[in-house]
């Protein structure tokens, strides 16, 4: 499938994907050490939920509408993002980019790869004041070979791809396998859409044949799945902080309540462990 997050900006998987990430990055902020995030496909930053491509498909509407004043007791650092995005102009969305801006304490860095041009640009034009952010018109699986390992040797490489092409799940493979030579004790978080094919598992196999010892794999589907509609959205995390798999769980229970549709189904478990914590 292809995914432009301009289409998708504030629906479930946004949700999903967007919560965990704040999630990582609040535990990053529990030391006082320096971190980096590297963002291989980092989009717009922002989006405009009025915009004539997410009127288009109106997937805020199972998604950022149904969250109680933009409120997530599991993620807080996610529910801030979105009222500080929210301040400047209520139709706005905050993306993966803004979401770790809003993040990172003066010490921390973000690098944020774009190959689109137009989107490039804009990106660059929207953060050029902040000394913290850079951005590259570059290939993010490319960027992960050149730009790791990082000064600060502590943080996260957060792997966003529209799934646009066919052997996706094997440039996201090579590109972990690469990370893992490069920066071996380095946060990677990878997202996937559930629709019909098996992204998860296939990602799933790649970390573990690059080396990784500890991957936690989390899915959220707030709809049954069909084979055909996109139902969710899922995470392969390679080396992921400590009690993050509990506060994934929170996080899949409290989204169930919210945007499940009687159907819902989620899953936080180690890689390669049976199937667990499934509720509906």
């Amino acid at each position: 499938m292809n995914y432009r997050h301009a289409f998708h900006a504030g629906n479930h998987t946004e949700i999903f994907k967007h919560a965990a990430l704040s999630i990582v990055l609040d535990m990053l902020r529990l030391k006082p050490r320096p971190f980096m995030v590297l963002d291989t496909h980092a989009g717009l930053g922002v989006y405009d939920l009025a915009s004539r491509e997410a009127a288009r498909t109106n997937e805020r509407a199972e998604g950022v509408e149904r969250l109680e004043n933009g409120g997530l007791r599991s993620a807080p650092g996610y529910a801030s993002s979105l009222a500080a995005t929210r301040a400047d102009a209520e139709n706005l969305y905050p993306g993966s980019p803004e979401i770790t801006r809003l993040a990172l304490r003066d010490v921390d860095r973000l690098i944020l790869c774009e190959l689109h041009p137009e989107d490039g640009e804009a990106l660059r034009r929207r953060y050029r004041s902040d000394p913290r952010v850079s951005v590259h018109l570059r290939n993010g699986y490319e960027a992960i070979g050149a730009l790791l390992p990082p000064a600060e040797r502590r943080g996260l490489v957060f792997v966003d791809p529209p799934f646009e092409k066919t052997d996706e799940t094997g440039a996201i493979g090579r590109a972990l396998a690469k990370g893992r030579r490069r920066w071996a004790t380095g946060i990677y978080v990878v997202w996937y859409p559930i629709k019909g094919s098996e992204n998860g598992k296939e990602i799933e196999a790649a970390a573990i044949e690059a080396g990784f010892a500890d991957v936690l794999r989390a899915e959220f589907c707030p709809f049954a799945r069909n084979g055909l509609e996109l139902a969710g959205s899922g995470l392969v995390i390679c080396n992921p902080p400590w009690t993050l798999d509990r506060r994934l769980r929170e996080l899949c229970e409290e989204l169930s309540t919210i945007l499940g549709h009687g159907d819902a189904t989620w899953s936080v478990r180690p890689a390669f462990n049976e199937w667990g914590g499934e509720r509906s």
